[in-house]
């Protein structure tokens, strides 16, 4: 006999389930630093392995021996500045002032959107120059140069500097160019990262929030939840367990460590290549612990906004596993 005081199924933390609009997300806060720099950067995941480190914090019981530590393998190709857009502070929030585009555009944004034929870059940026007392933001206008595929991603990276004048200094002198993670983090660095997870479908409440199936001589359907609702109030109530989308979720993960980085993706690479993915051909990152979405996801990162107090030495990583992963059991 099941319980009368049985606690709920399903968590209530992530509501409403709702499929996400697109397949990467962006940020719409940010952390303050002290330097004037990019606050975010994007990759795309490429699997998981294992790295062997020497832990470097002094309370730990496993202090100055060698660790074992899962790790996920993010490919940071570089992505190209291609325009900046600034923002202004209005009744209404925050709204787009002007955008000014660079002269020489790649081929590959065509397949993303129209390039316009003329992009009168030097008129836009007197016009924002004269009215740069307006300004309260300035974003780099980013896409991505994905070694796996031709299509790139296209999103925001909001540049932080004391005042919007040397903000927008710095988006001048790095248009046009190419943006690497190099100049953005550094090993050891806390980031959050925003992802969107991996999707399956409409999901009935036995596997979308783990309901107790029904005994075998109930009524009609087993895999059904047998009351969705009380007599009073007698409506059917938003917590209630119902069949629905479940998976392509936007999730964010806090406080995550950076434990390596390189330029050649090639040496983090297991033999064989990691499956359904490939060879990771630029540059990388070894992020602890998993990220959410499937493999060639583009996963969005930027400086933890809620960083720990107190901050503990980075492990030194000595190794990282290539033991080849194919034949394994997916």
């Amino acid at each position: 006999m099941s319980k009368l005081t049985a606690p709920r199924h399903g968590s209530l933390g992530y509501a409403p389930r709702k499929r996400a609009k697109r397949p990467y997300a962006s940020f719409s806060t940010y952390p303050k630093i002290d330097e004037t720099k990019p606050l975010a950067f994007a990759g795309y995941k490429a699997g998981m392995t294992h790295v062997i480190a020497i832990d470097k914090h002094k309370g730990s019981p496993s202090y100055e021996q060698k660790v074992a530590i899962p790790v996920t393998i993010v490919e940071v190709p570089p992505a190209k500045v291609f325009g900046i857009k600034v923002y202004e502070i209005t009744n209404e929030g925050l709204k787009a002032f002007g955008s000014v585009v660079a002269e020489k555009l790649d081929k590959e944004l065509k397949k993303k959107f129209s390039i316009p034929k003329k992009t009168e870059t030097k008129k836009k940026m007197d016009e924002i120059e004269k009215n740069i007392d307006r300004v309260s933001e300035v974003r780099l206008l980013v896409h991505t140069k994905p070694t796996f595929k031709k299509k790139p991603e296209v999103f925001e990276i909001l540049v932080n500097a004391p005042t919007a004048k040397e903000a927008w200094e710095y988006a001048k002198s790095i248009l046009g160019k190419e943006l690497t993670a190099d100049q953005i983090f550094k090993e050891g660095d806390y980031i959050d990262v925003v992802a969107i997870t991996k999707g399956k479908g409409i999901q009935g409440p036995v596997k979308r929030f783990g309901a107790r199936i029904q005994y075998r001589k109930a009524h009609g359907f087993r895999r059904h939840v047998g009351c969705i609702n009380p007599w009073s109030p007698a409506r059917t109530m938003w917590t209630s367990l119902m069949p629905g989308q479940m998976g392509y979720h936007r999730r964010t993960m806090l406080n995550l460590r950076v434990l390596k980085m390189g330029e050649n993706g090639k040496e983090v690479t297991p033999k064989g290549g990691i499956p359904h993915y490939g060879v990771v051909k630029s540059r990388y990152l070894l992020i602890k612990g998993s990220l959410p979405g499937p493999k060639k996801r583009l996963v969005m990162m930027r400086f933890a906004i809620r960083p720990p107090k107190k901050e503990v030495p980075a492990p030194e990583v000595v190794s990282v596993s290539t033991i080849s992963q194919q034949g394994r059991g997916r």
